[in-house]
């Protein structure tokens, strides 16, 4: 079974995340969206479009709980419920919250330093 496919994001928390964009467009470059990020995409003849995000999130979030980290990595992966299931007959600790939208298929698990780490299933054609 496949595993880890890439990087599908980096999110990581800021006490102004309005500020840091605005440093990351001027003084890098960074195309900003609307929604706070940016995108990078990817892909060409031999590989399959995919993205990976950048995201500042803002410092009170409780987005990356349970885990203390200011920081989660979004690994993306090519069939997140079967690798979730192979997680937790490894003895992982994997959280029992799944999600599922048009943005793909979102599990998670918290690495023997008890950072969370995201796990995503793209959706088809990404």
């Amino acid at each position: 079974m496949k595993r880890v496919t890439g990087i599908g994001g980096i999110f990581f928390k800021s006490a102004d995340p309005k500020r840091l964009c605005a440093w990351y467009r001027d003084h890098l470059g960074l195309d900003v969206t609307d929604w706070g990020g940016v995108i990078f995409p990817w892909g060409g003849p031999d590989s399959a479009p995919g993205m990976t995000l950048w995201s500042p999130f803002a410092a009170g979030t409780d987005y990356m709980a349970p885990s203390e980290a200011s920081f989660m990595v979004n690994f993306r992966v090519a069939d997140v419920a079967a690798l979730l299931a192979a997680l937790r007959a490894e003895g992982c600790d994997v959280l029992d919250k799944t999600d599922d939208s048009e943005h793909g298929k979102f599990g998670w698990v918290i690495d023997p330093d008890g950072n969370k780490i995201e796990l995503w299933e793209p959706p088809p054609g990404q």
